[in-house]
């Protein structure tokens, strides 16, 4: 750490704690390296900067070892693995190169910790394809938002504000005018959907497991089909033809959902659902889906994962080329069934994502600040993207890659050199 550093102020700073990758943030830095947000935050923002600078040793088995010896360790562990599981996976661009150049040499199955929400994207980008729209998009031509099962600020905490009721759009448009509908979800935060005016958005409640009938209702509807039920998990089937009037007239909706808030079996067929409305509504007007998440580098890590394998992550080199498999190459199903020999996890943006407790060794490349109710057989504490050094990552939409900044200087390894110094003691 580099106490002589003289206070700073920045500016435009790229924020990496959401999908959203706002990047208007203004931080101050003191004279110990400390970070914290002055302008444009949200609470994620502030807690991901505020985080103090910490300098930490690598450790194995609990005691502190060098760098060398800790990597050295992990090597060993690598080699003697007939079937390693690299998971976690939260860091950006560059990291997730060095990661699949390790998991390529090691024979590694690659599985990042949101998987289980994506992947229902993913299944359905596969099955049957979809209509979705960016960030930007959304900005400059939504007149009509129908948001799924999600209140969205519990992620994506500054969506309205700079994509709903943004004060400017590219096209004229009034983005005060614009209507917000909550659909399904109980005990959402819906204040942020009220219009500038003060025009409250429509909410139609359901309990999240009755999501899958109530939007299958909504296609049926939009598809022009005539039902004899009135009502669908306590909402009236005449909101609902309401709702689908809506859609129809709008020049431009679009319909949102966040895959961790559809958490029930087979919730890729309710995302299918959706788009499926979507491409029936482009028939006659205009109409977009817009998937929502992005945490810890999910979408970078994914983005990696396909351009060099060909394949989505939950891909496996175990057979000395890559492939894909949505069920059999999950964290979860690995670990429970004793496929997996070690677990190496990287978790650079958030000491909270620490890995599932396992019997197997494992190898964790983690926040500085992470502690641990099980002990890793060893820890090396690694540099945050985008606060310890300079590094690229992928916006929730997948269409925009955005630089973020090296803000203080530490002594902490990045990923990156630390994946690479494995590859080279790797015998694997």
């Amino acid at each position: 750490m580099n106490n002589s550093t003289l206070p700073q102020a920045f500016q435009s700073i790229t924020c990496p704690a959401c999908g959203l990758l706002c990047d208007d943030i203004h931080l101050a830095r003191d004279t110990t390296d400390n970070l914290a947000v002055t302008q444009n935050g949200c609470q994620k923002s502030i807690t991901f900067f505020g985080r103090p600078a910490l300098s930490s040793s690598a450790k194995i088995n609990g005691k502190p070892a060098s760098l060398d010896e800790a990597i050295t360790r992990a090597a060993q562990l690598l080699s003697a693995s007939k079937q390693p599981l690299f998971a976690g996976l939260g860091t950006d661009v560059n990291g997730m190169r060095s990661v699949m150049r390790l998991a390529d040499k090691s024979g590694a199955v690659l599985d990042h910790m949101n998987s289980n929400g994506f992947m229902r994207n993913i299944q359905v980008i596969q099955n049957s394809g979809w209509q979705v729209t960016t960030l930007t998009e959304v900005r400059n031509r939504v007149d009509l938002l129908v948001i799924i099962g999600s209140d969205v600020v519990s992620i994506l905490p500054r969506f309205f504000e700079r994509v709903v009721w943004n004060k400017e759009s590219m096209f004229g448009q009034d983005t005060g005018k614009r209507e917000v509908v909550y659909l399904g979800g109980r005990d959402l935060d819906t204040n942020p959907g009220i219009s500038p005016d003060g025009r409250k958005p429509q909410v139609l409640p359901c309990d999240s497991a009755h999501l899958p009938e109530v939007v299958a209702t909504l296609r049926a509807l939009v598809s022009g089909k005539k039902l004899y039920a009135t009502e669908v998990a306590g909402i009236t089937i005449s909101d609902l033809q309401n709702l689908a009037e809506r859609l129809a007239k709008a020049q431009y909706s679009v319909v949102a959902w966040a895959p961790p808030a559809l958490n029930f079996a087979h919730a890729e067929l309710t995302v299918q659902n959706i788009t499926e409305l979507v491409k029936t509504l482009n028939k006659t007007t205009r109409s977009s889906g817009l998937p929502l998440g992005g945490s810890d580098g999910d979408m970078s890590a994914n983005q990696v994962c396909t351009w060099i394998s060909g394949y989505p992550l939950r891909t496996s080199y175990a057979r000395t080329y890559p492939e894909h498999d949505p069920y059999h190459f999950s964290t979860e199903r690995l670990l429970n069934s004793g496929e997996a020999d070690t677990l190496l996890w990287v978790s650079s943006f958030n000491p909270e994502r620490t890995p599932p407790a396992t019997k197997i060794p494992t190898i964790v490349l983690g926040h500085s600040a992470m502690t641990f109710e099980q002990v890793p057989e060893v820890f090396i504490p690694i540099a945050t993207p985008g606060v310890d050094y300079s590094g690229i990552m992928f916006r929730m939409d997948n269409v925009v890659s955005l630089p973020v900044e090296q803000l203080r200087t530490n002594d902490l390894p990045t990923l990156s050199a630390v994946m690479s110094a494995i590859e080279e003691a790797c015998t694997c």
